[in-house]
């Protein structure tokens, strides 16, 4: 239980100048993580003060960053069995006041409208042709083409709302529908690039990897053969590796976003962000 009394105490004595008084304080109330968000905005609120709002601000901060943190390795330590609870982890991280349900919901409905007109007994390419374009027609979704390097692009939120997305969301946003559907499309980290693959069980048993098809989500869901990766990597001049050409995990794929947004960050000079995002990617370590 929250001490009220106390926490009112602490951050009345948050503008106090000695640094040693200051940082015992403020260790004192990030302690209390999430419970203290409350009572410290409403002290900001209250405050004409701006070097007052400012440590208030740090703080609150602070907090939602450590809540971050302490979710993300929650979820990692848990298996990382749920992609879209990773994601809007990862979410939180830039927009901590996020409305959870409402992505949950934009998702649901996409999924529905697949459904609804889902044949029974379509093979894999009808399936795929029919997400597509309810997807990219119906919903209009697209790849970030002019805009590729903003860090909006890896948040599903900003992604959901502006319909435009880098290659790592979208194909998290497609992949998590398709597989509410029951649909084998799994992603694939490749180098420079990420994609989709649609696994078929039977022909795992058969095949190598079982591997029908691949699915570019960044243009309009254009399906294509693992010969068209073997050129991809010959142009790169990279030695093909067999998980160039498998589903990764789910970590995989969250890593890869973080490492989107530290590139992104990185180039707007952001050194506080990337420090914070440094921070994420090793509790995945």
């Amino acid at each position: 239980m929250i001490d009220e009394k106390e926490i009112a105490s602490l951050i009345k004595l948050l503008d106090d100048p000695d640094p040693e008084i200051f940082s015992h304080i403020e260790d004192r109330i990030l302690s209390y993580g999430g419970e203290a968000i409350g009572f410290l905005e409403s002290a900001w609120e209250q405050s004409l003060d701006t070097i007052l709002q400012e440590r208030i601000e740090n703080l609150v901060h602070k907090i939602q960053y450590q809540n971050v943190r302490e979710d993300l390795a929650l979820w990692y330590q848990s298996g990382a069995f749920d992609l879209l609870r990773g994601a809007l982890i990862i979410n939180r991280y830039q927009y901590p006041d996020l409305n959870e349900q409402k992505i949950i919901n934009q998702i649901e409905a996409i999924k529905r409208d697949i459904w609804l007109q889902m044949m029974y007994e379509a093979s894999p390419v009808e399936k795929v042709k029919l997400i597509n374009h309810i997807f990219y027609n119906i919903y209009g979704f697209s790849g970030n083409t002019s805009n590729h390097k903003d860090p909006q692009n890896s948040y599903i939120s900003q992604v959901l709302e502006s319909k435009k997305g880098n290659q790592i969301s979208l194909a998290i946003i497609y992949a998590v529908i398709a597989q509410k559907l029951d649909i084998p499309i799994y992603g694939v980290n490749l180098p420079q690039h990420f994609i989709l693959a649609y696994e078929d069980e039977q022909e795992k048993q058969n095949e190598e990897n079982g591997i029908l098809f691949y699915i570019n989500v960044f243009n309009k869901g254009y399906i294509f053969g693992k010969r068209d990766i073997d050129m991809f990597l010959k142009q790169l001049q990279i030695q093909p590796e067999k998980y160039f050409y498998e589903p990764c995990s789910h970590t995989e794929i969250i890593k890869r976003v973080i490492r989107n947004l530290i590139s992104a960050y990185e180039e707007l000079g952001s050194t506080e962000k990337v420090k914070e995002l440094i921070g994420l990617l090793e509790v995945l370590e």
